[in-house]
C-alpha cells in the first residue's frame, strides 16, 4: 500500500517536472501566473503552428498544472496553483536534506582545521 503511494507520488512528479522541463511550457506557466487567458493569447508569442502549441497547452493540462475551459468558441487556460505544492514540497526536502549534509561537511571542516591548529 504505501509502496503504492510512494509509486503514484513519484510518477506524478516525474509528470510535473517533464511539463516544467520544455522552455514554452514553462514561459505559457509564466504568462497564466499573472491570470487566465485565450489559447490563441498564449500561442501568439510562440513561432509555431497552432496544433504544435495545443501539444504543450495538452501536457500542461495532462500534468494538471493547468486547467482549460471552453466557452463558445473560445478555450481558456488557468493555472492550478495547488499542483505547485508538490513540487515545492519535494524541493523542501531535498533542501533539507542538502542543508544537513552541507552543514555536517562544514562541521567535519572545521573539526579538521582545529586538529591541525593544534599540532
Amino acid at each position: 500500500m504505501i509502496l503504492s503511494l510512494m509509486e503514484n507520488y513519484s510518477e506524478q512528479l516525474d509528470g510535473l517536472f517533464q511539463a516544467l522541463a520544455d522552455p514554452t511550457r514553462r514561459a505559457v506557466l509564466v504568462r497564466l501566473g499573472t491570470g487566465p487567458a485565450s489559447i490563441s493569447d498564449l500561442a501568439a508569442p510562440f513561432d509555431m503552428a497552432l496544433p504544435s502549441f495545443m501539444k504543450h497547452i495538452r501536457f500542461l493540462e495532462e500534468s494538471g498544472l493547468i486547467r482549460t475551459e471552453k466557452e463558445g468558441r473560445v478555450r481558456t487556460c488557468s493555472l492550478q496553483r495547488s499542483r505547485f505544492a508538490m513540487v515545492e514540497g519535494w524541493l523542501s526536502e531535498q533542501r533539507a536534506i542538502w542543508d544537513g549534509r552541507t552543514d555536517r561537511l562544514e562541521q567535519f571542516v572545521l573539526a579538521k582545521q582545529d586538529r591541525e591548529k593544534g599540532k
